[in-house]
């Protein structure tokens, strides 16, 4: 059973976040460990192996790269392993451009201002990337979507450090 049968929702990108959070709820309520503390061990055991499948299916399924990288996997196209590298000259580039700005954001006369306007060019290159993925995955062009993944990977790992930047000026006030 997939992540999507085990929550009741269709197979799609798209996930109604309401939706999934009501599932997951209903099976957590039904399969908390808590329910099962008179049971054999046996029945104990397999309701705290549901209860982890229940998690694990919500988590990927509420993070759109980690469900994008969950459907591919299921079409055959696992990505997930670090042997493929990037193959796009102009994304790298791009990378490197935006991490340098990034860098540059501290010695700038407004870092704060800096920051948050460099925070909103990098969530728009993620919005651009995460619709031309979901268009991707709607025509069942997986080879092509699994780079749309990895380079929202590369987008996401620069949020998180633009989230450590934003953290290491708040410690220097």
């Amino acid at each position: 059973m997939n992540h999507f049968e085990l929550l009741g929702l269709p197979f799609q990108f798209d996930v109604d976040g309401s939706l999934l959070s009501l599932k997951y709820r209903e099976l957590q309520r039904h399969f908390h460990p808590d329910n099962f503390a008179t049971s054999s061990e046996r029945d104990r055991l397999l309701a705290v192996q549901k209860a982890a499948q229940i998690n694990d299916a919500f988590q990927i399924l509420k993070d759109p790269v980690l469900r994008a990288e969950y459907i591919l996997a299921e079409k055959g196209e696992d990505i997930r392993g670090e042997q493929v590298t990037m193959q796009d000259p102009m994304f790298l580039m791009q990378q490197m451009e935006l991490r340098e700005s990034l860098e540059d954001i501290p010695s700038t006369e407004n870092p704060d201002e800096a920051l948050a306007k460099f925070g909103q060019e990098v969530k728009g290159i993620y919005q651009t990337y995460l619709d031309e993925l979901r268009q991707l995955l709607d025509e069942k062009a997986w080879s092509n979507a699994t780079i749309v993944v990895r380079k929202l990977k590369f987008i996401v790992k620069l949020q998180v450090e633009i989230d450590n930047m934003e953290e290491r000026l708040l410690d220097l006030w």
